[in-house]
């Protein structure tokens, strides 16, 4: 019987395809399900034999844990470079539609907690 093996739902490509490659190099069966077409469903990589789900486990998780810290220390290079993508960035990148954003989250504020001030 099938068993879950890895959901995907907001996973980078390149994870997704490395997490693939790695059971296809461990040669453990799975096939993949995705969101469907209305994006509702479950992208997930499944695997088709249960009794291989132990060793895939222990494989995914020490793939997770390798690239954790691979990330980890890429982020903190490029901030070190200041390469970071930081609240400035996104303000330079396009002020119109940081203000506009900043703007609705002011009114969203106000509108909720206006009832709790009398204001």
């Amino acid at each position: 019987m099938s068993r879950l093996l890895f959901k995907m739902r907001y996973v980078p490509e390149d994870e997704a395809q490395e997490v693939r490659n790695l059971l296809r190099e461990n040669q453990l069966e799975f096939f993949e399900t995705s969101a469907g077409n209305w994006g509702i469903s479950l992208p997930a990589l499944w695997l088709k034999e249960d009794g291989q789900y132990e060793i895939a486990k222990k494989i995914l998780d020490d793939y997770q844990s390798e690239r954790s810290t691979r990330v980890k220390q890429e982020y903190e290079q490029s901030r070190q470079r200041g390469e970071a993508r930081t609240l400035w960035h996104s303000f330079l990148e396009n002020p119109i539609r940081f203000i506009f954003y900043i703007a609705l989250v002011g009114l969203v504020l106000y509108l909720s907690l206006s009832v709790f001030l009398m204001i």
